[in-house]
């Protein structure tokens, strides 16, 4: 989702401070990686800029389609996080602990703690990190990329994922100066006249722009939803509602019938790199079918869906297990078969990026599970839960899912 930036702009960003978007990138991964890549993470590329992003994605979309991961590339997860319950994009060194110059962000903890509540056991880190995301919220109930940054529309998409994914605490009681996540996801919203897409963020003059990134995000977090809760909703669709006071499923059934147009040509997003050529944004599209289909738009999405399958696999393989898991939690999301998605088994292409799963079910997942129906399923079976790790973000789906501006590794 969002506009994509390569790994040499997100650093730039990163430095400078700017906030980056919530959900993973479509650049090509770095050639020549600056850090060594370690045993255990997903993907073969630098992992500087993305390795917890990438690695909880992969994992995510694993527990979705009930593929039981690998110890090693859980542990290397956990070994990511600070004492203080953040995690970076990467740290190298994970022995060493962090310090003031460790750059921490809301959207590698967020996406941390939902892949983390998909495998399950990991309630003390969970717990960590929520409490980390509480103490840096803004004022106005919304997160920034970075601690104190302003509130954008895809880290506050990604941190109510990651709220909403286990116990405690969920997104509507979790608020700072009586705002919760959702005021400040409607606070983005647009009226109808601008089509009742999000902005990203206000810009300097306060003014809001349709930001298909952003507005997949959102959609799927002001549902109540997140990568790894996101599915297919019951509700009809519905054209876009005006109101002086939105309710966040009003804004979230806005933004849906923005998605729903924009993609009612080609099929397509396409990329919104500031001076570069018009091109399809394969990762934003992937995301918006997710939202459309939490929406119950499953009309809308079945174009897109179908782009996907004709089109996609080649940018996945190009850009490594982010992308994979991106269409594997579209397909999921719309009842389609990830491990038959235009002829190719994603699931397996996914898992070859990395440590061999410990076991794998060979069918379809099952698209109706929720995560408490599936932990009922798990209680009753001889393989207790471990057999079941992997159901699936963003999206928001913060990603949304959600959620951008990450270089996905090879």
């Amino acid at each position: 989702m969002y506009v994509r930036r390569s790994a040499a702009v997100l650093a730039a960003v990163t430095v400078i401070g700017t906030v980056t978007p919530a959900f993973a990138a479509d650049s090509a991964p770095s050639a020549s990686p600056s850090s060594a890549v370690p045993s255990g993470l997903y993907g073969t590329a630098d992992p500087t800029y993305d390795g917890v992003w990438r690695q909880s994605l992969a994992l995510i979309a694993q527990r979705r389609v009930d593929v039981r991961p690998a110890a090693t590339a859980i542990d290397w997860l956990v070994g990511q996080q600070c004492a203080n319950g953040a995690f970076a994009a990467f740290r190298a060194e994970p022995a060493k602990a962090c310090d003031a110059k460790t750059m921490v962000d809301t959207n590698s903890t967020a996406a941390a703690v939902q892949a983390l509540a998909a495998v399950g056991g990991h309630d003390t880190e969970i717990g960590r990190a929520k409490t980390w995301l509480r103490s840096v919220q803004n004022k106005d109930g919304g997160w920034g990329y970075t601690a104190g940054g302003a509130s954008d529309a895809n880290s506050t998409s990604v941190v109510i994922g990651a709220l909403n994914s286990s116990g405690g605490l969920h997104a509507p009681n979790v608020q700072k100066y009586g705002k919760s996540p959702y005021d400040a996801l409607v606070k983005l919203s647009l009226p109808c006249a601008d089509g009742g897409a999000f902005a990203y963020q206000p810009d300097k003059k306060g003014k809001l722009s349709a930001n298909a990134d952003a507005t997949a995000a959102a959609v799927v977090a002001a549902s109540g939803q997140g990568m790894l809760t996101a599915r297919a909703g019951d509700k009809a669709a519905a054209d876009c509602a005006d109101g002086s006071r939105l309710t966040p499923e009003q804004a979230a059934a806005n933004g849906a019938a923005y998605l729903g147009k924009a993609l009612e040509k080609d099929g397509y997003l396409k990329s919104a790199l500031a001076g570069a050529e018009d091109q399809p944004d394969y990762g934003n599209t992937a995301d918006a079918v997710v939202a459309l289909a939490v929406q119950g738009a499953q009309s809308a999405a079945r174009k897109p869906l179908e782009w996907l399958e004709k089109n996609a696999v080649t940018w996945a393989k190009q850009n490594g297990p982010a992308a994979y898991a991106q269409l594997i939690l579209a397909a999921h999301a719309t009842g389609t078969d990830p491990r038959d998605f235009g002829g190719t088994d994603l699931v397996k292409q996914l898992n070859a990026t990395g440590p061999a799963p410990q076991s794998a079910a060979n069918g379809p997942a099952t698209a109706s599970a929720t995560p408490s129906e599936q932990e009922k399923e798990d209680d009753d079976s001889p393989f207790g839960v471990w057999w079941y790790v992997g159901i699936f973000l963003v999206v928001g789906i913060g990603i949304g899912f959600l959620l951008s501006g990450r270089n996905k590794g090879k």
